[in-house]
């Protein structure tokens, strides 16, 4: 992602976070939530990808310790003009993947070990290849970015929304709450995390699109990709995964089921749409 969308992301999650802190505080809340929104803001810069990979209790793997990942993601940065990535593996038996890290010469690809498990090393290669290709465009800090925050902003609101049901927002002054009223702060509880996924939601699908062809280029292997694609969710569907949707776009397909009400927003294309993308290219046609 180029820098005019990374400094909109910030910008849009950052005036949320601090609405919903006026929500808590009034005036004094809204200058916490502006400090904190700086102080996460840095954070996600420099250790988004360490939270994330926590988050999923994810562990760095050897080549010794897996000699079979490693001889496909150093053939692909090759190919890719690449630095080789630090590997992570993720204690699920759901196969996916995803990558994170600032920028090429930070990264960090994690995968799942049911991917290990269940995928034919091709598609695995294939997996791999559209996760190196959000490393090349450089589009996984942003992704990092709006994890952190969005999860940010929800914990906020659930905050706003433990303060409403215990009393309101107390420690306010009469001024501090002059133009504020119940139902406003109610509908900003509700839409602000909505609004969060939104905007993921919106650069995700964009992104997702743009890997999946950059890494059907890195592989030579579009069809192979599409082939994955296709494993990927029909696993999903029948292996659940532990998994929030504030780091769900981060995930070459969504992990989660689909029967949660923010899984309507979903921050992935609609994978029929990218399969046919993928054969498109196989067939030598351009893709739009």
């Amino acid at each position: 992602m180029n820098i005019m969308k990374t400094t909109l992301l910030m910008t849009v999650l950052t005036v949320l976070l601090v609405l919903v802190g006026s929500l808590i505080g009034g005036n004094n809340g809204m200058m916490f939530a502006f400090v904190f929104a700086v102080v996460i803001n840095f954070g996600s810069y420099w250790f988004s990808d360490k939270i994330v990979l926590a988050m999923y209790h994810a562990h760095e793997i050897t080549s010794d310790q897996n000699p079979t990942i490693f001889e496909i993601v150093q053939d692909l940065t090759t190919r890719a003009g690449l630095p080789m990535p630090r590997i992570y593996m993720i204690d699920s038996e759901q196969p996916n993947a995803f990558a994170t890290g600032r920028d090429p010469q930070h990264a960090a690809v994690a995968v799942t070990e049911g991917i290990m498990q269940l995928m034919p090393k091709n598609e695995i290669r294939a997996v791999i290849a559209h996760e190196l290709a959000h490393v090349k465009h450089r589009d996984i800090l942003i992704a990092s970015i709006a994890a952190t925050i969005a999860g940010a902003i929800t914990m906020l609101a659930h905050m706003a929304q433990w303060a409403m049901i215990f009393g309101g927002f107390g420690g306010r002054s009469s001024r501090d709450d002059e133009g504020n009223n119940p139902i406003a702060a109610l509908v900003m509880i509700i839409v602000a995390p909505i609004a969060a996924m939104m905007v993921q939601m919106a650069i995700s699908r964009s992104r997702e699109y743009d890997a999946d062809e950059g890494g059907a280029k890195i592989s030579g292997d579009p069809m192979t990709l599409a082939n994955a694609l296709r494993h990927l969710e029909s696993a999903k569907k029948e292996i659940p995964m532990k998994a929030t949707p504030a780091t769900a776009h981060m995930f070459i397909i969504n992990p989660l089921s689909g029967k949660s009400f923010m899984n309507m927003f979903s921050t992935h294309p609609p994978i029929e749409e990218r399969i046919a993308r993928l054969e498109e290219m196989a067939r030598g046609k351009a893709i739009g």
